[in-house]
């Protein structure tokens, strides 16, 4: 006989009641215990870890398409040898883009009757595997409303039910001869895409490089379920849309850099024609050599244009310099006056000091700059200012977009023992946790560190803001970028002007924290995962923002397997430097798996030729047995809701709380 439980029932009335609205009876209560109860004991939900976009829209939705190859496992694990290696193949394909495959499978197979037929029971078989994990109620919310019902007839029926054969060939049939088979498929696929990961981490840095950031953007805002922990270029670009203008400067100036203006005219209808008006009058007998474009696969550009960019690049960056060293001498908290560059030129030798030090510069061709106030602005920078400053101010699409990476992201998040954060948790030289200062001179290290920058971010977004605090935000934006404690920088420096202008390259060089030193020691990583309160005997950092640099022998698993370095060069401008095109990590219900991917040639090739990005699949850790959601934080959560239902069943039985009758 179990034994009988006794509830603090006054304690708890109020919420009781509250409870009691949305199961008004015993029943209603059982009934979702029964629910709940039943949930935990499905298998986890697979977790998706992408880090470091940089804009490479093609590449980022194909892995959302393909799961990381987690689709085609599953094609693989189902049909083995029944169907040959090309048919899998096409068969992924569809599943990847079936709007465009049935195009071309339509206009080269003879019996598209028999075809559709074949094609519908094989993705039936995929959608049943890859929906088994879910409860039916899940699964029926991710169904298209045109085919719901239809979809979930064929997910519960077998056509090898010998007493459900007939009516299963006739739903089929039926579809076919009505004319709808294409868009079932096409609905069938998407569901297949949208079951096969349940939630996606993205680790920061969507912005920036590549030519595509505002439909990443656009890709996330459909997506079902995702969150981010912001990088330092998402961090720009939201320091841009709040309005400061050194944000502004370094979002162009990167933009200009890499040749890639599709996301800043395109995707958000930023005007350059201001800018590029006074580059070209400010700097018209400069070669501006120091700021040629660097030019990424597909990007030609004629010579025209190429000095245009160039041009509009200095003009940008010489005004970025200046609008930083009015914030770096508004805040000399931050300790960064020393980055006013421009104070440290002697003009007529063409001599940049730098801690006591001379070095020769690349040009010495600065006509707006004034030697005796070398920060100020010209009449004409400041009126090209104010023109960017608006042009971001009234950006609609940039500021939605803000929007949603504000709604969905954070400095940090904790998921199943999983402790995710972009960049680095500032330290001392011994590992201990640093404590930076923040606004008003308050000292954080840590978790709590993570969270008033957080807090900050926010309040230079919120209405209601003091306007002390709102001016503070904004500007510390600039520091999030650059600033040495800054937890998305961590580097003694950003040697922007030194890699421009000095042409000794000792002077690059920008030291990383104590962070990027130590993280491969397992107590360190112990340290920061207890200070985050991250508990599991398989806990684990999972972080991008520096390149692995595979092609050298560099393990992206650190700390005897305690931390996770997921930036692999996602980005075409890494792919020299790593060797490879980007890591992504699958933490499914059997355990972790680490992707690395070859670059991505195209949609069109994977359309057209049944091509997919080539991926290594690293066995990382494996459970002893197959997670359950009760192994999870979900499982905690959903525990929490049936004891409250418990103890509702209680105030029913007890007459503390009245049923609610139909």
């Amino acid at each position: 006989m179990k034994p009988t439980v006794h509830y603090d029932i006054n304690s708890d009335l109020r919420y009781l009641n509250l409870l009691s609205q949305s199961f008004p009876s015993v029943a209603a209560a059982s009934t979702e215990i029964i629910n709940l109860e039943a949930i935990l004991n499905l298998p986890k939900g697979t977790e998706h870890f992408l880090a470091d976009l940089h804009g490479e829209y093609q590449a980022f939705r194909h892995i959302l398409k393909n799961a990381s190859g987690n689709i085609k496992r599953k094609v693989n694990e189902l049909f083995g040898s029944e169907i040959r290696e090309s048919e899998k193949k096409e068969l992924c394909t569809l599943i990847y883009y079936p709007e465009e495959k049935l195009e071309l499978v339509k206009a080269s197979d003879e019996d598209i009757d028999d075809w559709y037929h074949i094609t519908i029971h094989q993705l039936v078989r995929i959608c049943r595997d890859v929906s088994s994990k879910y409860t039916h109620s899940k699964v029926r919310k991710s169904l298209p409303a045109d085919f719901s019902y239809i979809i979930e007839e064929l997910l519960h029926e077998r056509s090898d039910d010998t007493n459900k054969t007939a009516y299963v060939k006739v739903i089929v049939d039926t579809i076919i001869t009505t004319g709808r088979a294409d868009d079932f498929i096409i609905d069938l696929c998407n569901v297949i895409q949208r079951l096969a990961i349940d939630q996606l981490h993205i680790l920061g840095d969507i912005y920036d490089r590549g030519q595509g950031a505002h439909i990443i953007l656009d890709t996330l805002q459909q997506y079902h379920s995702w969150d981010i922990q912001w990088g330092n270029h998402d961090i720009l670009w939201m320091g841009a849309s709040a309005g400061n203008n050194a944000c502004i400067c370094n979002v162009l100036r990167l933009s200009l850099r890499y040749a890639n203006l599709a996301t800043l005219e395109e995707g958000y209808g930023i005007n350059l024609v201001p800018l590029a008006t006074f580059a070209m009058e400010t700097y018209a007998n400069d070669p501006c050599t120091e700021f040629q474009p660097k030019l990424l696969r597909g990007n030609d550009m004629d010579e025209k244009t190429r000095q245009l960019t160039a041009k509009m690049h200095k003009a940008i960056a010489i005004l970025q310099f200046k609008e930083e060293a009015r914030l770096f001498k508004r805040h000399p908290e931050w300790r960064m006056t020393d980055r006013c560059m421009f104070n440290n030129i002697d003009y007529d030798r063409a001599i940049c000091t730098i801690d006591g030090n001379e070095y020769a510069m690349t040009s010495c061709l600065f006509p707006t700059i004034d030697p005796q106030e070398p920060d100020r602005l010209t009449p004409e920078e400041e009126l090209l200012m104010e023109k960017l400053h608006h042009s971001f101010a009234v950006s609609e699409k940039l500021h939605k977009h803000i929007s949603t990476i504000l709604s969905h992201g954070c400095m940090y998040a904790i998921y199943n023992s999983n402790l995710l954060f972009h960049a680095s948790i500032p330290l001392n030289y011994d590992g201990t946790l640093k404590a930076v200062e923040l606004y008003k001179g308050e000292r954080y290290s840590g978790l709590e560190l993570m969270q008033r920058i957080g807090m900050l971010i926010r309040s230079a977004f919120a209405s209601d803001t003091d306007k002390e605090e709102h001016d503070y935000a904004v500007d510390y934006f600039l520091y999030l970028w650059c600033g040495s404690d800054s937890p998305l920088f961590d580097k003694s420096k950003m040697a922007t002007f030194e890699r421009y202008f000095l042409t000794d390259r000792e002077t690059y060089k920008e030291e990383k924290g104590n962070y990027f030193k130590l993280r491969d020691d397992a107590e360190v990583c112990d340290r920061i995962l207890d200070a985050f309160g991250v508990s599991g005997s398989n806990r684990h950092i999972i972080n991008g923002h520096v390149p692995v640099h595979a092609s050298k022998g560099e393990n992206p698993i650190k700390a005897g397997g305690k931390l996770m370095v997921i930036d692999g060069g996602f980005s075409e401008a890494y792919h020299k430097e790593t060797g490879i095109a980007g890591y992504t990590l699958v933490y499914h219900s059997r355990g972790f798996q680490l992707v690395q991917h070859e670059p991505f040639t195209s949609a069109q090739d994977a359309i057209n030729r049944g091509t997919d990005i080539k991926s290594t699949t690293q066995i990382v850790e494996m459970s002893a047995h197959r997670m359950l959601v009760a192994d999870t934080d979900k499982g905690v959560e959903l525990r929490a809701q049936i004891n409250d239902l418990k103890e509702l069943l209680y105030a029913y039985r007890h007459g503390y709380i009245k049923e609610k009758r139909a």
